[in-house]
């Protein structure tokens, strides 16, 4: 049985996928990037995470659609502007054959790094 090799940085990760995935996922990450510059990238669960006073968000790939990690309280703080994507208590997807919600995205990350920011 050949092992798959161990991803251990976000550009692997990204390079893994077809081009238009590639592009989707590159937009999101620059996205997190400008938001919260000083966020450590690294890979976690197997899937681009990004860390500032711990996690803050996570995000993978499918076949038909990106999840996005932001933890039960970024959902739950963005529901109304997440309901037309599928959800769940901590993910929320959304599918490659439309646009991903960039500004969205952007505010339930800075979101996240405020509420981060708050711990000890």
């Amino acid at each position: 049985m050949v092992s798959k090799k161990k991803i251990e940085t976000i550009d692997e990760y990204i390079a893994g996928f077809p081009e238009n995935v590639q592009i989707i996922l590159g937009k999101m990450r620059q996205v997190i990037q400008e938001s919260v510059p000083e966020a450590e990238e690294t890979i976690s669960y197997g899937m681009p995470t990004f860390k500032l006073k711990g996690n803050l968000v996570h995000f993978a790939a499918y076949k038909k659609h990106i999840g996005f990690y932001p933890t039960p309280s970024g959902i739950e703080n963005f529901k109304e502007e997440l309901s037309p994507y599928k959800s769940s208590k901590g993910a929320v997807q959304f599918p490659l054959d439309k646009p991903i919600p960039l500004d969205l995205l952007r505010k339930i990350v800075i979101f996240r790094v405020q509420e981060n920011m708050k711990k000890d």
